[in-house]
């Protein structure tokens, strides 16, 4: 599923590309820098948790100079931050780039002033946002204007609402909330105990409400946190969802979002209606496969015979 995902987004590459309105005053960033930054940041998770000879990082590599082509190799971040000193999205989008290495140290010096100002430290904005922000000043090297654990006790998540409260929004807010404090499941550890403990406990029935009613962007969210917890993996809740994800993907490799979700289809997807599920199916999964080989090395899943040797050989279900 990784792959053809993967091959999905890399044969519709020209959805991604910056046009003229990407610096535009009123152009939209949802449909412009949003994707593009979505692309880099599941290309570096896929190069982060990769072999460098596997198809999926060779592909992932190649889509990341893409998109950081795009950027005129960082240039433009800095047209950005000139004419929005205070927008954190431009930053948002750089720091995926910075975490790989690529760098652009006029952007960074630039939005280091900016970043340093009262306004910038006290912008009220969504909890789950502020984590994205110190997640990414840190990833830039800019100095961290705030604390981590004060941020995430503000949000919902932190609060261990009670688990019927969950809807798409939350579920939305969550998923992120898991994803700036492990920096997109890298660093599991970071997930407080409480938090890990609620999340093991209600994320099941929350993914089976999800794919039973086929939202299946958000399902591969949920998964991915599933894949970022700290401790082993849930091998059982791997299998079963990534059975019943598999019905989404069409034979191109797509996903779409929502609905439609009947294997063997073979009519085309609007590239906005599919592209954000696509890549969440190829962040998902390769979180899925690193951490089930994770465990088969260490052997705290008990993983042995054919089973241990399919995960061990990349051949499970969302390979």
């Amino acid at each position: 599923m990784a792959e053809a995902a993967l091959a999905w987004v890399s044969a519709h590459r020209d959805g991604f590309r910056l046009g003229e309105d990407a610096l535009a005053e009123r152009g939209d960033v949802n449909r412009t820098w949003k994707p593009l930054g979505e692309l880099a940041q599941v290309c570096v998770c896929v190069r982060r948790h990769t072999d460098p000879t596997d198809p999926l990082h060779v592909t992932a590599s190649d889509l990341l100079a893409f998109a950081w082509q795009q950027t005129g190799r960082g240039a433009l971040f800095v047209e950005l931050q000139r004419l929005e000193p205070f927008a954190t999205y431009p930053l948002e989008v750089y720091a995926a780039f910075a975490s790989a290495g690529l760098r652009h140290a006029d952007y960074e010096s630039a939005t280091a002033t900016p970043a340093r100002t009262r306004g910038w430290q006290v912008t009220e904005q969504e909890p789950n946002r502020r984590l994205s922000v110190l997640n990414s000043e840190r990833r830039s090297g800019i100095p961290e204007h705030g604390d981590m654990p004060e941020a995430l006790r503000r949000t919902w998540l932190a609060g261990l609402p009670e688990p019927w409260t969950f809807e798409r929004a939350a579920g939305y807010t969550l998923t992120h909330v898991v994803f700036h404090l492990t920096d997109w499941g890298l660093t599991p550890q970071a997930v407080p105990p409480p938090v890990a403990t609620y999340l093991r406990q209600w994320l099941p029935p929350w993914l089976d409400t999800c794919l039973e009613d086929e939202q299946w962007d958000l399902s591969c969210e949920l998964l991915a946190v599933a894949s970022s917890l700290p401790g082993p993996p849930e091998r059982a809740l791997f299998q079963d969802v990534w059975a019943r994800l598999a019905v989404a993907q069409d034979d191109s490799g797509a996903v779409p979002e929502v609905g439609a979700g009947r294997g063997g289809r073979t009519g085309a997807h609007d590239f906005i209606d599919c592209y954000h599920s696509t890549l969440m199916t190829v962040f998902a999964a390769v979180l899925t496969i690193n951490r089930l080989r994770e465990a088969t090395e260490d052997g705290a899943d008990g993983a042995d015979g054919a089973d241990g040797a399919a995960v061990r050989s990349g051949q499970g279900v969302a390979r």
